[in-house]
């Protein structure tokens, strides 16, 4: 530990990313990424021309990726805003929103960068239990005063919320904002996206990473009204004004254009997860019910740190989480069948040894 490092950064609780192998010898089923590459147009868009261009700044508006982004959505450019991936968005949107006498809630078991985001701003947060059976229930946060965070569906659990849910918690109190963020909304869950013109306190935030293939591109964006738009815009101006590169703006753009492509990656990633999902309930596994591109697992003979460890060994990376209440839980990616079929294979030679 370095001796000039602050007091307040001695406090922080940082995220911890899954593990990234700088080989390929696992099969990696660890960090929720696409097993599928980028849509074919977007190959095409990156021409030669605009690789000779990265001697020039970005544009700081990130015009062309804001208009492809409303006009997939049917908004307008200035209900929306890009970033260098979601978690910068929820950065711009926590510090936006959040502070002096206006805390931040979210639930106890989900996405770990909130707790990340507030220990680093120093805001005061309230994590809110999920129900016995992990599910959350808004009622649970209708009495909290300050801002409230819900990934829906929700991380590691793949759990989602109706969206009538939600709506119910924005028109309680019009005077909070709702930030809903939707980065696997696109495997089965409601999105709050059509409500945006409706509730002037809700932000939408979602990412290219998962059911657009862009993990390594980087690409995260909200939707909200022109307000809370404006607001992130001067985090964003005070903090990182050239936020998204030249070739994730057109990366981007290009992958939000490609909508056969991406119906077709979200519906290969469904199919293959009702798969591995009766693949593991045959084992033995309970596995709840997901609406994302992974699912939360566990075996009635052997516990989650054990299981990750052994398939490790195994050469298949899946993640675990030493925490309270899900420790006996693994959350397994939903990858290629090629992918799925050697984990269930590893399963089964490690099930007959315990």
């Amino acid at each position: 530990m370095s001796r000039f490092l602050s007091k307040e950064a001695m406090k922080l609780a940082p995220y911890t990313p899954g593990e990234q192998p700088k080989d390929a010898q696992y099969v990696k089923l660890n960090t929720n990424e696409s097993p599928f590459p980028p849509s074919p147009k977007l190959m095409k868009a990156m021409t030669r021309a605009e690789e000779l261009k990265l001697n020039l700044y970005s544009d700081p508006t990130c015009g062309r990726l804001n208009e492809a982004i409303a006009r997939h959505y049917e908004l307008k450019p200035e209900n929306v805003i890009s970033g260098n991936g979601s978690d910068e968005i929820l950065a711009f949107a926590v510090r936006a929103f959040c502070g002096e006498g206006k805390g931040v809630a979210y639930a106890d078991i989900t996405y770990g960068f909130y707790q990340a985001q507030t220990a680093l701003f120093g805001l005061e947060a309230k994590r809110i239990p999920l129900r016995e059976d992990f599910s959350l229930n808004v009622d649970d946060y209708m009495d909290f005063p300050g801002t409230i965070v819900i990934a829906n569906p929700n991380a590691p659990t793949g759990m989602a919320v109706p969206r009538a849910d939600i709506q119910r918690l924005l028109e309680a109190d019009p005077d909070r904002v709702v930030i809903v963020d939707e980065a696997y909304v696109d495997f089965g869950a409601e999105s709050c996206v059509p409500m945006i013109y409706r509730y002037d306190n809700l932000l939408v935030v979602q990412t290219m990473s998962k059911s657009r293939q862009l993990a390594g591109g980087r690409v995260g964006y909200a939707l909200g009204s022109a307000e809370l738009i404006a607001a992130l815009n001067r985090v964003k101006y005070s903090f990182n004004p050239y936020n998204v590169n030249r070739l994730s703006i057109i990366a981007g753009a290009a992958a939000v254009e490609d909508e056969a492509y991406f119906r077709q990656c979200c519906s290969a990633i469904a199919g293959n997860r009702a798969w591995l999902t009766g693949e593991l309930e045959a084992r033995g596994f309970a596995v709840l019910p997901s609406c994302a591109n992974f699912v939360f697992a566990k075996s009635d003979k052997i516990d989650g740190g054990a299981l990750y460890r052994q398939l490790k060994e195994n050469g298949i990376l899946v993640r675990w989480f030493d925490a309270d209440r899900i420790r006996d839980y693994v959350r397994i990616t939903v990858g290629s069948m090629e992918q799925l079929t050697e984990l269930v294979d590893a399963l089964d030679r490690l099930l007959e040894e315990v």
